[in-house]
């Protein structure tokens, strides 16, 4: 009796779940932009779309309204994440017009550019202030000591609650994060992420309450006042928006310090040209972020019959968009694989594309510069100070568990 070939493992996403495809990606999505850039994943059951231009298309016109209900997920057998979708489903990151307009517009105040112009000098100290505590030693674990604890007393600040409380604001976010990267869920972790949330929403509330310490003028407070059409956003939706923003805020720039400072350590020339051209860290932010994009991909719902880059997606199919691979599609960036700080044109992917385009973005930006500016300028001798170094296992925000250095004492 005949049996139905296996299908191919080569081509699938399913592949990052590999340590060495994970650390080094872009041989992958090099194949799938040249063999099959619209390809159905058999292992993930969604199409994947690693062309600049079909990305651009996918995050343009399909649905982001994805995540299942509470109810769906007890028809699946998995009803324990019940209480992270009931996070989830209020969350602007996966809810389509109108109601994602209302809450995106609500939320972007808190990051206009003026806002983000008067924290500027804040969050220079921050970053002197994480350096001072190491600079003496002549070593750090640039993720753990900086790139980590830098975005959390920041987002501490942005929503107004206490600054002590960063680190565990840090933690709660790396463990959501896991939520929003990841095709697999690993049982061990659902616990860990299912306490974190728990623990999440109970601050946030506790903080809302609060009556012998107000809320700080901030995100939290912002939200908690505002009205949309003349009615106001109940409790959990302000928590849910609080949650998302925090996590998204916090985990992509941790991972564009992270990343982007391994990758100038791995390229001494553009490191040395970066230290003696401090006018280019404005554009090596922008290319960092295309060489190493932070968030590699997300995943949209075609909402009608659509075809992408030749190939008909039917109407209710799950697609996952790759800004990582557009962001290196030689079609779009001459000589995508080098690093060029002073590529002319460079309209990336990496905080995402029209209405669900990164309003956190200029924040990163200018924390980013910050970061970069603040590590050439004050470690001296910089290197990297391990054999190797290893990738967290979370496959959508890429991002380093260590980053080891060494550099001249002070």
């Amino acid at each position: 009796m005949a049996t139905s070939p296996a299908p191919d493992l080569s081509l699938s996403l399913a592949r990052l779940m590999d340590p060495a495809v994970l650390a080094d990606p872009y041989p992958l999505y090099a194949r799938l932009r040249e063999e099959a850039p619209v390809h159905w994943d058999p292992f993930l059951h969604c199409w994947v779309v690693t062309r600049y231009a079909d990305v651009h298309q996918v995050l343009h016109s399909f649905s982001a309204d994805r995540t299942p209900s509470p109810e769906q997920l007890r028809m699946l057998g998995i009803g324990n994440i019940e209480p992270i979708a009931e996070v989830m489903v209020k969350q602007m990151l996966f809810l389509d017009p109108p109601r994602h307009t209302q809450l995106r517009k609500l939320c972007s105040t808190a990051f206009t550019p003026r806002r983000v112009e008067q924290l500027e000098q804040r969050v220079h100290a921050i970053a002197d202030r994480l350096v001072d505590r190491k600079i003496g030693s002549g070593q750090m674990d640039v993720i753990g000591d900086f790139a980590a604890p830098f975005p959390a007393i920041v987002f501490a600040a942005l929503l107004g609650v206490p600054e002590e409380d960063h680190m565990r604001l840090k933690a709660w976010s790396a463990d959501f994060a896991e939520m929003l990267g990841n095709f697999q869920h690993n049982v061990d972790r659902v616990a860990r992420v299912l306490k974190s949330t728990e623990e999440m929403v109970d601050y946030f509330r506790r903080a809302i309450h609060e009556e012998e310490r107000p809320l700080a003028d901030g995100l939290l407070k912002s939200l908690v006042d505002a009205e949309v059409d003349g009615e106001r956003l109940s409790e959990d939706e302000v928590i849910a928006n609080a949650i998302v923003v925090m996590v998204g805020g916090q985990e992509t720039t941790t991972n564009l310090i992270g990343s982007g400072l391994l990758t100038l350590l791995r390229q001494p020339d553009k490191l040395a040209q970066l230290r003696e051209r401090p006018e280019l860290t404005a554009s090596a932010v922008e290319e960092l972020l295309r060489y190493e994009s932070p968030s590699q991909h997300t995943g949209r719902i075609a909402h009608e019959d659509t075809i992408v880059g030749g190939t008909l997606i039917p109407k209710g199919a799950a697609v996952m968009a790759v800004m990582a691979a557009g962001n290196r599609d030689p079609e779009r960036f001459p000589n995508p694989d080098e690093l060029d700080f002073e590529r002319a044109d460079n309209r990336h992917l990496a905080f995402g594309w029209a209405a669900h385009f990164c309003f956190g973005a200029p924040l990163a930006r200018m924390e980013g510069r910050i970061a970069f500016r603040c590590l050439l300028d004050r470690l001296h001798g910089l290197a990297l100070d391990a054999e190797c170094v290893e990738w967290r296992e979370n496959l959508g925000l890429r991002g380093l568990k260590a980053l080891p250095v060494a550099f001249d004492e002070a």
